[in-house]
């Protein structure tokens, strides 16, 4: 039960995001389409938020491929985790900020 809350708080372990990235990790933009025209992190793809449930077929039929989530701060994408591991996802992480994103892309 600690851990779930230590994880809810963003206190879980830690993950070297660089190298998911590198290995081919999905990253998922949920902020708007307009957000996302304005500026995004290379690779990555735009679901807004309020499109994330009935787009989760875009992310594949592969259950346990790493995930990172993004957005403009970190609080959109924190949902959006919780959105798809809720789907039956196991490898989702909440990058935070897409600019925080773009700069762990080799």
């Amino acid at each position: 039960m600690i851990q779930f809350f230590k994880e809810l708080l963003g206190f879980g372990p830690k993950v070297d995001l660089g190298a998911l990235i590198q290995d081919g990790a999905l990253i998922v933009d949920v902020r708007t389409k307009g957000e996302y025209k304005s500026a995004h992190a290379d690779k990555s793809i735009n679901i807004p938020l309020d499109q994330l449930q009935k787009e989760l077929k875009r992310l594949g039929p592969k259950r346990d491929r790493p995930i990172i989530t993004c957005c403009a701060s970190g609080n959109r994408s924190r949902v959006a985790k919780s959105i798809i591991k809720s789907a039956g996802y196991t490898e989702v992480h909440n990058g935070g900020g897409w600019m925080k994103v773009q700069r762990l892309i080799p």
